[in-house]
């Protein structure tokens, strides 16, 4: 159970930021060689057309704020939970898992420092690697500022995922190890993004698909996200997403008692 609870971290960990990407047609298919057809576009080409696919920059600049509710479901193993998340400009994040049986975990970032707290390793800061991937997957602008995130971007070639055809970028942080991203090649959109995650129990590779996009404030937002490691699969399902909404600071430091509380109102 140790093991699995480490995984719901760090599986969740990039739901802090809902980014704007859309659905894979079989997100389970294993990525393949494609045929090369035409000249790579560019690294910029590529992550201007997300942005603009995605709903744009302005779109993206009037959210500050926003709150998201769902379940999770892990089928061969029998469980499942409720998930909240709370997330604020420029970097701030707070997120609430629910797991019966189990009981509450709590993991946050008041954009300097990161935590996570939960039944069977008791409350701890994050440092170093882990630290440095948390704060890049709370960046609340996550879209606009890939090449911030990671300095290092490389066009490595297509890749066929499903049925659907994808550019392949391989982005290296300046702490931590290179992700892969997969940019669909017809729409410009990010389909799969694969990354190693650290937690006290080791590293945990893990692929993440996005499904059941729905526009929301102008920006595209999924509504259902599937994650894989070599473990188990896991789904995500989101039943509420507010935008703008009135957060307090204090939602986002480590000295809070757990939740549940009322969601948050619009502004």
């Amino acid at each position: 159970m140790k093991r699995i609870a480490a995984l719901l971290f760090v599986m969740l960990a990039p739901l802090a930021v809902a980014l704007a990407q859309e659905e894979p047609k079989k997100p389970e298919a294993a990525a393949q060689p494609a045929k090369e057809s035409a000249s790579l576009p560019t690294l910029d080409q590529i992550l201007d057309k997300f942005v603009e696919s995605s709903g744009g920059k302005a779109a993206m600049e009037k959210i500050t704020s926003r709150y998201v509710k769902g379940s999770f479901d892990i089928p061969s193993m029998g469980a499942s939970g409720t998930v909240e998340i709370y997330a604020k400009a420029p970097n701030k994040s707070y997120t609430v898992i629910d797991v019966p049986g189990f009981g509450t975990i709590q993991q946050g970032c008041d954009g300097n420092v990161a935590w996570e707290d939960n039944p069977m390793t008791g409350a701890r800061d994050l440092s170093g690697a882990e630290l440095a991937a948390r704060k890049r997957d709370v960046d609340f602008y996550r879209e606009l500022h890939m090449k911030q995130l990671y300095p290092q971007m490389t066009v490595k070639g297509k890749e066929k995922l499903g049925e659907r055809e994808a550019y392949v970028v391989e982005a290296t942080p300046a702490e931590g190890k290179p992700e892969k991203m997969f940019f669909d090649v017809e729409n410009g959109l990010l389909i799969r993004a694969d990354a190693e995650r650290d937690s006290p129990q080791g590293a945990a590779l893990i692929e993440t698909y996005l499904e059941d996009y729905r526009d929301v404030d102008g920006v595209k937002t999924p509504f259902t996200m599937r994650q894989v490691n070599p473990m188990f699969s896991m789904t995500i399902k989101f039943s509420e997403v507010k935008n703008n909404v009135d957060i307090d600071d204090s939602k986002f430091s480590k000295a809070k008692p757990p939740e549940p509380a009322a969601p948050p109102k619009q502004q």
